[in-house]
């Protein structure tokens, strides 16, 4: 496995995690949570949110996409900056040894049975995504 492809691993598991958050705070709409109550978990799910963007950006790096693309899709001006902020995660992600990323396979058997149980006829058609990205090794 590869730095890149457990970055988008753990991107995919921070997504089924906003998605069920997501879906407990459509269910407590009528719940008598109070306004502070509402906007923290308003707040949690755009936390959540830009954790992903974190991630999709740091998987990106570490594929070799260019600092130039990677600013232009963060809508952002200047690659340098942009490449600043994320080089310390890079590296660390880089610096992982083949020992720390073989812990992941679980978590991957776990994301395809959580898409498999959710997955919707609009969805992509993938039945086991994350297994289908771990074998393109």
């Amino acid at each position: 496995m590869t730095p890149e492809i457990l970055a988008r691993i753990a991107a995919a598991g921070a997504e089924r995690d906003l998605s069920d958050l997501a879906r407990q705070a459509v269910g407590a709409t009528t719940s008598s949570s109070s306004s502070t109550e509402r906007i923290a978990a308003a707040r949690r799910l755009r936390q959540m949110a830009n954790e992903i963007v974190d991630l999709v950006v740091l998987a990106e790096a570490l594929a070799g996409t260019p600092w130039e693309e990677i600013t232009t899709a963060l809508n952002r001006r200047d690659p340098g900056t942009v490449e600043g902020e994320y080089a310390g995660d890079v590296a660390d992600w880089q610096a992982l040894t083949d020992g720390d990323m073989t812990a992941i396979d679980a978590d991957a058997e776990a994301l395809d049975s959580w898409y498999a149980r959710h997955r919707e006829d609009h969805d992509p058609d993938s039945r086991t995504p994350v297994a289908d990205l771990m074998n393109r090794l």
